[in-house]
């Protein structure tokens, strides 16, 4: 064999070796990251749970000042898994407040291990977290005065006018210069904004910092619809001084399944939330933990946890 033939074996050999090593990193590496989270539990003796205050009834600061909401009694469920798997029955858990924007960076840098708010997996966002299996069926409504005007409320509604055959154009007329509040970071913003490009309806979006803030430009008069998911805009409309002056439409804009979010590529964690969320889904438990924030639930949505709980 001569020299060329040996340098080219040489190298094809070193190439091959390099391939190796290199999988060989990656390996190690998702094996790492898929326990990353359990083991940083363990060494800190805490599990750390985010959840935004003002996000009723899925999380919010209870009179005592202290966590409560649907979100956060799944979250609790969990928790007590946790504590279980790693054999930590003193495990801490340490509830840690994030904005309404910035939630999901929380847990992507770490600051949290798991978000206890409901928020529904897009594209974007799973470009920033994992979710677990969905655990509750919603979507964006709007809220508005009592007294708003009534074409407002009939072409949000999806009903045309009378004797009006281009329905798309009166869309357009009616909510003209109107001024729609929607809390910044959510699927709501991101709708209302697609929406109003696509219809070309000449309307103002506001964006506010907390959903609050979206009911209190309701009620002052400075937006005339605040648009977010249904479910907590029938709290907020329920509990508000003046709730005869509120009404919350009888529509869904859009479907969303919110979920519960952790960190990407940690399998581990994913699998324990996942087994403890559909254990809860297929039990009576999950009546008790859905009542007091929602209502007793309906046929449809006991269907719902049994279709989104996975098999053991």
């Amino acid at each position: 064999m001569d020299r060329t033939a040996e340098r080219g074996d040489s190298m094809q050999r070193a190439r091959s070796g390099s391939s190796v090593a290199s999988m060989l990193l990656l390996l190690a590496f998702a094996a790492s990251a898929s326990a990353a989270t359990l083991d940083q539990i363990r060494e800190s003796g805490a599990l750390r749970l985010g959840y935004v205050a003002e996000a009723r009834p899925f999380s919010y600061r209870d009179p005592a000042g202290k966590p409560a909401g649907y979100a956060i009694a799944l979250c609790e469920k969990v928790a007590a898994a946790v504590k279980a798997n790693l054999g930590l029955p003193q495990l801490r858990t340490e509830f840690v407040e994030v904005g309404a924007e910035d939630r999901f960076d929380a847990v992507k840098q770490g600051k949290v291990d798991l978000l206890c708010t409901g928020g529904a997996p897009t594209v974007a966002r799973r470009q920033q977290v994992s979710f677990s299996i969905p655990v509750f069926v919603g979507g964006i409504g709007a809220l508005m005065r009592e007294d708003a005007p009534a074409s407002v409320r009939e072409i949000l509604e999806g009903r045309p006018e009378p004797y009006q055959p281009r329905w798309r154009a009166s869309l357009g007329q009616v909510l003209r210069d109107r001024i729609f509040a929607v809390v910044r970071g959510t699927t709501a913003a991101a709708w209302v904004g697609q929406k109003r490009d696509e219809f070309e309806i000449a309307a103002k979006i506001e964006t506010v910092d907390s959903f609050a803030a979206g009911v209190e430009r309701v009620m002052a008069r400075r937006a005339d619809v605040f648009f977010a998911e249904r479910a907590m805009l029938l709290e907020a409309a329920a509990r508000s001084p003046a709730a005869g002056e509120l009404i919350v439409l009888d529509r869904y804009f859009t479907y969303e399944a919110p979920a519960l979010a952790l960190p990407r590529g940690d399998e581990d964690f994913r699998l324990l939330v996942d087994r403890t969320l559909s254990s809860l889904f297929r039990s009576d438990e999950i009546k008790a933990l859905y009542t007091p924030y929602f209502g007793k639930p309906s046929e449809q949505a006991l269907r719902f946890f049994q279709a989104s709980s996975l098999p053991d």
